[in-house]
């Protein structure tokens, strides 16, 4: 992997990117995450595809400007940044938030993109739920103790690699981190329903869910694989909100054999 940097309506985004083939693919990630949240499935992707991971602008090292953190400011942001790496044309994948931004960018630019997966995304449930309680409280209050308690509950309690909770910890300490985050929930607070935009995604699409997810239970997939006219379904065993760290092998087979 390679970690460059772009400029993208005047803001510094960081972006990760390996592989040279001429099939693309964007890889959103969810709140408050980076694009590290992918290193599982990267190396076997970039073998088929080149592989193209931001830091969501307000996330991770990119830059963190004092706005409205709005869906359509994040789906305006993911427009221009794909537009500035010159990619016409690409297969969106996007995680729980990053979900949400996709089906943004899908529902409006529909020759962007060519194929849409979507992780557990965000957008139709309306309730909070323990895990994303915790998740939350993490972020805004980061210390070990506390990232440590809102993985082991997003994950089911499963242990969790020390490295994630060290990296989420020193990301949310970052200037302005917290501000982004919040402003972020603020937006999807207020967004417009997402289902309103499903029925516009003409691109054919791929829904995935951990059969565990605590974050969003996977009874809200029904709202996606039936609003979205080309759509396919692929539950996965033993797995919580995040499949491809739980299941990379696995995620990556089932993606890779849709978008083929």
């Amino acid at each position: 992997m390679q970690e460059k940097f772009v400029s993208v309506d005047g803001n510094k985004i960081r972006y990760l990117e390996s592989g040279i083939s001429k099939e693309s693919i964007v890889l959103i990630h969810g709140l408050g995450a980076s694009a590290e949240r992918w290193e599982y499935v990267i190396p076997m992707f970039e073998k088929h595809y080149r592989v193209i991971v931001p830091d969501l602008i307000g996330f991770g090292y990119s830059d963190k400007p004092m706005v409205d953190y709005t869906m359509e400011f994040f789906a305006e942001f993911l427009k221009d940044f794909l537009s500035t790496l010159d990619l016409k044309t690409t297969n969106l994948i996007g995680s729980s938030f990053g979900g949400q931004i996709a089906v943004e960018v899908a529902s409006n630019q529909k020759k962007l993109v060519k194929k849409l997966v979507l992780i557990s995304p965000s957008g139709v449930m309306k309730n909070t739920t323990p895990a994303l309680e915790a998740y939350v409280m993490a972020a805004l209050y980061p210390n070990p103790d506390a990232a440590k308690n809102a993985f082991e509950m997003m994950t089911g309690g499963k242990k969790v690699d020390q490295k994630i909770i060290d990296e989420f910890v020193k990301r949310m300490q970052l200037p302005n981190a917290k501000m982004s985050f919040m402003s972020t929930l603020l937006g999807l607070k207020n967004a417009e329903l997402i289902t309103n935009k499903l029925p516009k995604i003409t691109s054919p699409t791929l829904v995935i869910w951990g059969e565990n997810d605590p974050v969003i239970p996977i009874n809200y997939a029904q709202s996606f694989v039936s609003s979205i006219r080309d759509c396919r379904f692929c539950k996965i065993p033993h797995s919580a909100h995040t499949p491809y760290v739980d299941a990379p092998s696995e995620f990556f087979k089932i993606v890779d054999d849709f978008l083929k």
